[in-house]
This record gives structure tokens, C-alpha cells and sequence, in this order.
């Protein structure tokens, strides 16, 4: 008899698993950016977190469809076999091993260090000069090898590190989306962040702006499409992973919009925008000014926990990556990496790989789109070469979403017209629309450079694929 999971989640267990998935660092990190984006319109910022909520709520409906209806997809490599076969699937287990998880987490290991020298007073960078501290460069790259190191040595301190950090980056948000919200509307700083817009200060964004905004606030939301692999442990799945997904994005985008909202204590418009374009500051003056610099202080090591949280998130995947290209005996010596280690249980080889490619993408964020030292700063102007890897990463994943909707809408003849036709329809109209943001947003040049890029990566793939089947025939002859 085949073995199948338990059913032992009900629908209040798996709404706060989406909420806790997908919940991260990403509001912390661009808030600041939202509303410098929008010209410090407050509505504009708020706008943004909606757009993007109702895009990850459709997304997610789509695949929520193919997750109750094959319990045994648990993940968007599954989902892309699926709906393509097992060719598809092995690119885009591909673009997630080498691109997408490597990457984001790249990025989260200096995003922390940002946070964690902001406790200190440290600027870390001079973005728009492309100049960036050195300091900042060591510890976020300490951050990256610990991270690696803890999960590939030992992955079950790991998995209890990340449910502590889930519920410590809960606390900050919570409280300053109901306290700062609070005292914004009492004390008049929210009325006048709001007036702004009608002051002689004021200077109305174009479109490009808004669109840049959406397409890095979709950081923001990302791990959705890790949520809806719950569904072969969810009690009646067909009903309760729907509920559970559009419930925890509604929680979501309402956490997300008081917090947006709440960052308006600070008052003075141009300070918020300022803060451009990360904002790793904005927080902590946030905080500060509605508890007090102790406090403040104390709920920043808070978000600073948080982005280590998400960074830690991150690496656990990336560890695993290659091993689940190699468990489907595809590309490169499947046998070597797919390989567990016999004394604690865990793909070593296939960590050794994720901390290889999240190095060469932190050498990359830090050198090449961040400016780096003075001798990469030409390199930054060059819109070839300056496409942000988290944000054009995550879009890129959004582009490949394209197939696998459709391919639901050609092979699932048996479901109603709204699951089979309707959710997917709009699901491709959203993945549309962030590429045209991200198009709109930054421009051709980057959207090109990276897709250069992204096709040569594709093509190494391709290359140890196809080596792999040729060796395989010659074994069999």
C-alpha cells in the first residue's frame, strides 16, 4: 500500500503557517523604500502593499487548485513537473538552485548586517556615491557562512533557530502597526504625513517610481508558493488550503498596511524619504520616537533577529536545492550530490554547493549592484549589470509561473470553469503585470542584462543535463 501523510493539520494550524511563511524581513527591509518610491505619499505606499497582496492571493488560488488536487505536490519544482513534465521541472529546480534561493539569501546576509550596524550608528552604505563599508561587507558575509555552517553541520539547531525568529519577527510588526497607528492619528503626525501631498514640497512621482515600488515590495510577500505545500497534511485540503491561503494573505496585507501606515509617527516627510532606497533606518527612528531610544533599540534587534530569521529561512532551502535537482536523477553527477551523510543525516555536498553560489551572488550584490569598493563603482552605472538579483529574481520566478497556469488550464479538463479557467486566466494577468512593472519600473537595459544572464545560467544546465544522458547511455551500452 503506498504511504501517504497524515492529516493532522486543521484550518486555524495552517493559517498561521501561512502567515508565518510568509511574513519575513521584506517589510522592514522595504518599507523605507515604498514610501521613498511614492514620493513619500502615504496612500500611494498603502496602494502598493494592496496590489501586491491581491496578486500573491490570486497566485496562490491557482496553485492551491493543483496542491488539493495532487496531494503529493509539495513545492514549486513539483508543481512545474506537474504541469510540464519532468524537463521543466528540472529548470526550474535549476533557476531556484543557482539564481532565486542563492540570491535572496545573499541579500538577506547583508540586509542583516545593514540592520545590525544600524544598532551601532554604522552606516553601511553610500548608495547613490556606490560606496559601500567595509565593515558591513565582513559581517554580512560572517552572517552568510554561519548561516550555511549551522544548517549543513546541524540542521535540526537550524529548524529550531527559524521557529524562534518566526515568532520574534511577529512581535516589532504587530506592535508598531497597532501602537504606531495609534499614536500617529493621536498626536496629528499621520494627518500631516498625509497633507503632504498638498504641500508646496511635494513633487508627484511618474509611473516609474509606483512600478519599482511594487516590484520590490513583492519581496515583501515572497514564500507564499511554500505555503501551499502543507496541503497533503491539511484536513479536507480542497476546502481549507483556499481558506487558509486567502485568510493568511488578508492577515498579511493588513499587518503590512498598519506597519506602512505606522511609519508615519516619524512626522517629517522628507526624513522618511531619506532613508532611500533601503530604509534600513526608518524602523529604528520609528521606534524610537513612539517608545523611546531604549526601547526603540531593543524592538530593532528585534527586526535585525527577523532578517536573520528569513536569511536562515533561505539557506535551509538552498542546502537542499541541489539535492532535489539530484533526487529526480537529474543534472550534474545526481549520485554525488544527491548524496545524504551518513553522520547526521543531511546533504553536505548539496550545502557545499548552496554556500558556493550564495558567495558568488554576495560578491556580485555587493561589487556589482551595490557599487562596492571604488574599483566595481563603474561597473553599477552600467544598467547592463545593475538589475537588483532579489527583485528580478523573484519576477523571473513569477515569468515561469506563466507555463505551469497554463498547463492547468489545458490538462485539468475535469475541474469547473472558475478553478480551471477563471483563477488561471488571472493568475497569468498578474505574472504579466509584474513583469511590465519591473520592465516599466527599471528599464529594458537591466530586464535584458539579466535575461542574458539567465540564459546562460539555463544553458549550463542544459550542458550538464545533457552530458548526464549521454554518460548514462554509454553506462547501458
Amino acid at each position: 500500500m503506498e504511504n501517504k501523510m497524515e492529516k493532522r493539520y486543521g484550518l486555524p494550524t495552517a493559517i498561521s503557517m501561512v502567515i508565518g511563511i510568509v511574513i519575513g524581513s521584506g517589510v522592514f527591509i522595504k518599507g523605507g523604500k515604498v514610501l521613498s518610491l511614492t514620493g513619500g505619499n502615504l496612500l500611494q505606499g498603502i496602494a502598493v502593499v494592496g496590489i501586491v497582496g491581491l496578486i500573491c492571493i490570486i497566485c496562490s488560488l491557482v496553485f492551491a487548485t493543483l496542491g488539493s488536487k495532487y496531494e503529493k505536490v509539495n513545492g514549486v519544482v513539483d508543481y512545474a513537473e506537474l504541469a510540464l513534465g519532468p524537463k521543466y521541472a528540472y529548470y526550474v529546480g535549476w533557476f531556484m538552485t543557482t539564481i532565486y534561493t542563492p540570491a535572496l539569501a545573499s541579500m538577506l546576509a547583508f540586509f542583516s548586517a545593514m540592520m545590525f550596524l544600524q544598532l551601532f550608528g554604522i552606516s553601511s552604505i553610500d548608495f547613490a556615491n556606490g560606496q559601500v563599508n567595509a565593515v558591513a561587507i565582513g559581517v554580512g558575509a560572517g552572517f552568510l557562512m554561519i548561516g550555511y555552517g549551522i544548517n549543513a553541520l546541524s540542521p535540526k539547531i537550524a529548524g529550531k533557530l527559524q521557529v524562534g525568529m518566526t515568532v520574534i519577527k511577529l512581535i516589532p510588526l504587530i506592535l508598531m502597526g497597532v501602537a504606531g497607528t495609534i499614536a500617529g492619528l493621536v498626536n496629528g503626525t499621520t494627518l500631516e504625513v498625509l497633507d503632504y501631498v498638498n504641500s508646496a514640497d511635494y513633487v508627484a512621482v511618474d509611473g516609474t517610481g509606483f512600478f519599482k515600488a511594487i516590484v520590490g515590495f513583492a519581496f515583501a510577500y515572497e514564500g507564499w508558493i511554500l505555503a501551499t505545500s502543507i496541503n497533503a497534511e491539511l484536513k479536507d485540503s480542497k476546502k481549507n488550503l483556499p481558506r487558509a491561503l486567502v485568510i493568511g494573505a488578508l492577515v498579511t496585507i493588513i499587518l503590512y498596511a498598519l506597519y506602512i501606515w505606522a511609519m508615519s509617527i516619524v512626522g517629517d516627510v522628507n526624513t522618511i524619504i531619506s532613508t532611500w532606497p533601503f530604509g534600513e533606518s526608518l524602523p529604528r527612528l520609528a521606534f524610537s520616537k513612539l517608545f523611546g531610544n531604549v526601547i526603540g533599540t531593543i524592538v530593532y534587534v528585534f527586526i535585525t533577529i527577523s532578517c536573520l530569521g528569513t536569511m536562515n529561512g533561505l539557506i535551509m532551502a538552498s542546502c537542499r536545492s541541489m539535492y532535489s535537482v539530484s533526487a529526480r536523477g537529474m543534472g550534474p553527477q545526481p549520485s554525488f550530490f544527491g548524496h545524504i551523510d551518513d553522520q547526521n543525516n543531511f546533504a553536505i555536498k548539496s550545502s557545499i554547493v548552496g554556500m558556493m553560489l550564495a558567495g558568488f551572488w554576495y560578491a556580485w550584490t555587493v561589487m556589482m549592484w551595490m557599487g562596492g569598493p571604488g574599483l566595481f563603482g563603474a561597473v553599477h552605472s552600467s544598467e547592463w549589470f545593475a538589475w537588483e538579483p532579489d527583485e528580478i529574481g523573484i519576477i523571473c520566478l513569477y515569468l515561469m509561473y506563466i507555463p505551469m497556469m497554463i498547463g492547468l488550464m489545458v490538462k485539468a479538463k475535469e475541474l469547473g470553469p472558475v478553478k480551471r479557467f477563471v483563477l488561471p486566466i488571472l493568475g497569468v494577468a498578474c505574472c504579466l503585470f509584474f513583469c511590465y512593472a519591473i520592465w516599466t519600473g527599471y528599464g529594458w537595459k537591466q530586464c535584458v542584462g539579466f535575461l542574458i544572464f539567465f540564459a546562460a545560467v539555463m544553458f549550463i544546465g542544459y550542458l550538464f543535463e545533457k552530458c548526464r544522458v549521454k554518460n548514462a547511455q554509454t553506462a547501458k551500452k
